[in-house]
């Protein structure tokens, strides 16, 4: 992963881009202990950010820690793909899960009042949402020793069809879906067929991908 930024007299705008797996917040760590004293808030841009797996959550903890500790708002927004999907297993907000970390003044109270419960970074997920977010990311890690295979067709995808990289990724997935093939499956099927004796994907297959396309350039 590579975290871009932009800082100014009192904001930090941050934008992560690549995957979010182990060590990325030993990155994000680096990153924000080099922002100037006095920023009044860190905004992270993730739409760039196209996987990832149960380290995002430390991920989002950091970030949360610093909001706390720095006393300046965080937020990180513009979530959508896998990444969006693992926000909701683990059940959290998917328009910025870090809503409940950004920095409050606590409200005076007086002194006959039962002190207000500490804000958490999120409530904890229900036992089975947290069983189906570890059954997902089982999957996910599989999908990580497909990835060349997939990068291939993408590479394909590419030069057959003008398009670029996060396009025919969608292609892919969209042609998974539309033909309830495994997305590394139709993957395949694109690498082969672009040999010189390769055989074609399957008919299903090209259908789909003729679709994803067809709707990629409406």
């Amino acid at each position: 992963m590579v975290i871009d930024g932009r800082v100014g007299t009192d904001r930090a705008l941050l934008a992560p881009r690549g995957e979010l797996v182990h060590g990325c917040a030993d990155i994000l760590a680096e990153v924000l202990a080099a922002l100037p004293a006095g920023i009044g808030r860190v905004d992270l841009d993730m739409g760039d950010v196209q996987f990832m797996d149960t380290a995002g959550l430390q991920f989002l903890d950091l970030l949360g820690g610093y909001s706390h500790r720095q006393a300046v708002p965080v937020t990180a927004t513009n979530w959508h793909g896998q990444p969006l999907r693992i926000l909701e297993l683990a059940g959290l907000d998917t328009t910025d899960p870090l809503r409940a970390t950004a920095h409050r003044p606590e409200p005076e109270r007086k002194p006959e009042q039962e002190p207000e419960t500490a804000p958490h970074a999120a409530p904890a997920a229900p036992a089975e949402q947290l069983h189906v977010l570890q059954e997902e990311v089982e999957q996910l890690r599989r999908a990580i020793a497909s990835r060349p295979v997939i990068d291939q067709a993408r590479g394909v995808l590419m030069a057959l069809h003008a398009c670029t990289s996060d396009e025919a990724w969608h292609i892919l997935r969209e042609a998974s879906q539309l033909s309830n093939t495994k997305l590394r499956t139709v993957a395949a099927a694109v690498t082969a067929g672009a040999e010189s004796d390769g055989p074609p994907p399957p008919p299903e297959v090209r259908t789909a991908l003729r679709t994803a396309l067809a709707r990629l350039r409406r």
